[in-house]
């Protein structure tokens, strides 16, 4: 920016006539926003250079703005950050002459008189004080003498980045820490909170120290909503504040132009959200040059700033990835499908076909969050700008996925808002738009919305665990506030909108039905248990009544918490929870009457499995097929892996040898079912019916695991050992926390001619393996089991009898429970 005025201009206005000047212009109707500060910033230059021409400073000596001035973004109510730079001696009559005009003017004046030498040393002990002169502007006198001292500052600042750049990054945690999120506060500091004008600022010196910049699509246009917004809330309340108080944001609306305060703060929050991504993706950047730089190589990266809270042999370039490091190139660790670790984010492998593979962005997203990453930047800007939109209904792998990023808890916050800044989220979920920052007015309420039901599927995987359908579970978190971007009752509203969505997502209807009871209602339990009478029978019989059976009263037990924990510590506390498990008690009594004593018949075996079990009782070897998905489907919706029959004569140990000879070949197990048979009357075969799918690349031929399943059975194959040795040899990835399995004997309701164990747990690799070996040397019988893999949970249950075939006495049975746990770690 250039000044109106050379420094050979006649007398200065005086301080009333400036500040006059001032007020006309920021009271004139035309253009605001960057326009008018680049005048204000102009017109003080005109004033403070006709000042000092009048003050006959000698040569040698120049005026120089810095920081917000330097930049020449003056809001209505900015400091004037000024210094008076000179060589040698200097007449101390000379800044007074300069400064008591702009005080009577009133202006807000930050002053400082210094050498070129003084000015370095104070910028190499005070960061703040190098970063406003990283913006120095001449306004007046010596011009060599500014661009000296700016060719000095910079080089200063690009030589010390290696140290300055983590004191940079303190300083922003320390902000956030102070101030919050600026995207998530009802009267947010449009400066100081993360997200806002100070991070702008911070990019900027990133960019200058030439290590690393921000990405810029989009962050230029957020940086001037933010200061625009901060110009009206000045020129509204005429003080230099910062805090968009509530009571100012109907006038800054109305200043603006915007239809409402509402309307405002998520412009505002839709902002501070693109400067809050540029600065995490910025600082994962630098995290890798400085840690090259360092000699630390390649290490694991967390976010930029950690307020928020702050995972066969593989196909194609994830095959080569997996081993040798190219020269040159930097090591690839595959994680899914398509997906790899490189410099601790997840990128697509070399051989990915984002336009071929719809799912691919869940897959990304749940492989990053289950390893503790987040997906680079370029891989999300590659995936939104290449992939299709799912077909309707969602391929059960993208359900799947969903439910496994959703079930990392606090994992899948930075991956959550990765793939929202390109907008995947709402290109997933449509309705997702009309919460997309939409602020709570309410004390109670800490997040937005969509933020509120992010952070109640967080809350929600910490209690999969208590709960037969986590997947469930996790998807009504997600989606119970959906209805708060329609009018009248959001429950109400809500239990349309999943419905739809629930069947778009591809669900039985069933679920659909139990997923729209859980946010049709999921008030219903807080508000019944603090309002009602706990020991009048129609309270407990309103609750019955909603949920009809015990596994919804669980899931809605369990959402109840987590909407209640994610809300805010006001939302729940020691009280309300005895209330409400008081009352969640006195329905599962009711409930219980009602339950079935034991599973569902089983169906009848069909053609193939009466093939392949007269196979195995004639031939004595394991008889198998596999199963594309058209064939072994019909459903009307793509299912996630292939079917797998098995039929294998009974004998010690099968269960956890099929399990680890799947695992060997990496097949992960998604659903599995297990039978006794007697085909032709010649002892019983056991009939596995397993749903499996391939953690990298194609399944194995048949061929090759009828035969590893033949050696693994005479013994000449060790499973357990293989299994551990590749394991060993495998990288070390951190995980993410997770609750620990539960292993509980179900009650004997549960069935009246075995003993039911029920698995609830994380899943792994060989988890299965695992149990099944520790039934096996407990010396049980695996009459029945039903294994299902939910988004990255697994629910068992195993219908357990002694050798006799009967049930196991209650001290046998827990026995087993704490062998299988202990094999569970």
């Amino acid at each position: 920016m250039t000044s109106h005025t050379d420094d050979s201009s006649p007398g200065p206005a005086g301080p009333a006539d400036h500040a006059a000047a001032r007020a006309r212009l920021l009271t004139a109707p035309g253009p605001g926003g960057r326009a008018r500060r680049a005048e204000l910033s102009a017109r003080t230059d005109d004033w403070l250079a006709a000042l000092f021409a009048s003050a006959g400073a000698p040569a040698g000596v120049a005026v120089v703005a810095v920081g917000g001035y330097g930049r020449g973004e003056l809001s209505p109510r900015s400091d004037l950050d000024v210094l008076l730079l000179h060589e040698g001696r200097l007449d101390q009559a000379l800044p007074e002459r300069l400064w008591y005009p702009v005080w009577d003017s009133g202006a807000a004046l930050d002053h400082s008189v210094r050498t070129p030498a003084e000015a370095r040393t104070v910028a190499a002990a005070d960061l703040k004080a190098q970063l406003g002169l990283l913006d120095a502007r001449h306004v007046a006198g010596d011009r060599a003498l500014t661009a000296a001292l700016r060719s000095t500052v910079l080089a200063d600042w690009r030589e010390g980045a290696v140290r300055r750049l983590p004191e940079l990054r303190e300083l922003g945690r320390e902000r956030a820490e102070r101030h919050g999120e600026l995207s998530f506060l009802l009267e947010p500091d449009l400066k100081e909170a993360r997200g806002g004008l100070r991070d702008v600022v911070a990019l900027d010196a990133i960019a200058a120290s030439w290590l690393a910049d921000a990405p810029r699509e989009g962050l230029d246009a957020a940086a001037l909503r933010l200061a625009d917004v901060r110009d009206a809330l000045h020129l509204v309340t005429g003080r230099a504040t910062e805090r968009l108080a509530l009571q100012d944001q109907d006038q800054v609306a109305d200043r603006l132009g915007v239809l409402d305060a509402d309307t405002l703060l998520r412009q505002v929050y839709e902002a501070a959200r693109t400067v809050a991504y540029a600065a995490d993706v910025t600082w994962r950047a630098v995290d890798r040059v400085l840690a090259a730089r360092s000699g630390r190589g390649r290490r694991p990266l967390r976010r930029g700033f950690p307020f928020a809270g702050p995972f066969g042999a593989a196909s194609g370039a994830a095959r080569r990835g997996a081993g040798a490091v190219a020269r040159g190139a930097v090591e690839r660790r595959p994680l899914a499908e398509g997906v790899v670790e490189m410099d601790g984010e997840a990128v697509l492998a070399q051989g990915a076909r984002p336009a071929a593979d719809p799912v691919l962005p869940l897959r990304a997203a749940a492989a990053a969050a289950q390893n503790g990453l987040t997906v680079s930047h370029a891989t999300v800007r590659r995936l939104a700008a290449e992939c299709r939109p799912l077909p309707v209904p969602w391929p059960d792998e993208a359900r799947e996925q969903l439910v496994t990023l959703l079930g990392a808890g606090e994992a899948c916050l930075p991956v959550w808002e990765a793939l929202e800044a390109e907008g995947l989220i709402t290109r997933l979920l449509p309705d997702w738009e009309r919460v997309r920052c939409r602020p709570q007015r309410n004390a109670v309420h800490r997040w937005t919305v969509d933020r509120h039901l992010v952070e109640t599927a967080v809350r929600a995987a910490a209690m999969t665990r208590r709960v037969a359908r986590p997947d469930l579970l996790l998807v009504a978190a997600l989606l119970h506030d959906l209805g708060k971007g329609w009018p009248g009752d959001h429950s109400e509203a809500g239990e349309v909108i999943v419905r739809d969505v629930a069947a778009r997502m591809g669900f039985d209807p069933e679920s659909v039905e139990t997923l729209a009871v859980l946010v049709r209602h999921h008030l219903t339990l807080v508000d019944t248990a603090t309002r009602r009478d706990p020991d009048d029978p129609a309270t407990v019989e309103a609750v019955t009544k909603v949920v009809t059976t015990l596994p919804r009263l669980e899931l809605l037990r369990a959402l109840t918490e987590a909407d209640a924990l994610a809300t805010g510590p006001a939302a729940w506390s020691g009280w309300r929870a005895s209330l409400v498990d008081g009352l969640a008690a006195r329905a599962a009594a009711r409930l219980a009457g009602d339950a079935a004593s034991g599973p569902e018949p089983a169906a009848a075996p069909t053609a193939e499995q009466e093939r392949l079990a007269v196979e195995a009782a004639r031939t004595g070897e394991p008889a198998l097929s596999l199963l594309a998905q058209a064939e072994a489907d019909t459903a009307g919706t793509e299912p996630m892996g292939v079917r797998l029959l098995l039929a294998v004569p009974d004998r010690p140990g099968l269960l956890g040898t099929v399990a680890g000879v799947l695992a060997l070949h990496r097949l992960a197990v998604r659903s599995a079912g297990l039978r006794e048979l007697d085909p032709i009357g010649a002892g019983p075969v056991l009939l596995l019916s397993w749903t499996v799918a391939a953690e990298f690349g194609e399944l194995p031929e048949a061929a090759r695991l009828r035969a590893d399943l033949r050696r693994a059975l005479e013994g000449s194959l060790d499973v357990a050992r293989r299994l551990a040795e590749r394991d060993a040899a495998a990288p070390r990835r951190r995980g993410i926390p997770t609750p620990p399995p539960v292993v509980a004997v179900a009650p004997p309701v549960a069935s009246a001619t075995a003993t039911v164990l029920e698995v609830r747990a994380h899943d792994a690799p060989g988890l299965l393996h695992r149990i099944g070996r520790a039934l096996d040397g407990a010396g049980v019988r695996v009459r029945t089991a039903h294994v299902s893999t939910l988004g990255a949970d697994v629910v068992d249950a195993f219908y357990l009898t002694d050798a006799a075939g009967r049930p196991l006495s209650a001290g046998r049975a827990g026995e087993v429970a704490a062998a299988v746990r202990e094999a569970l770690g």
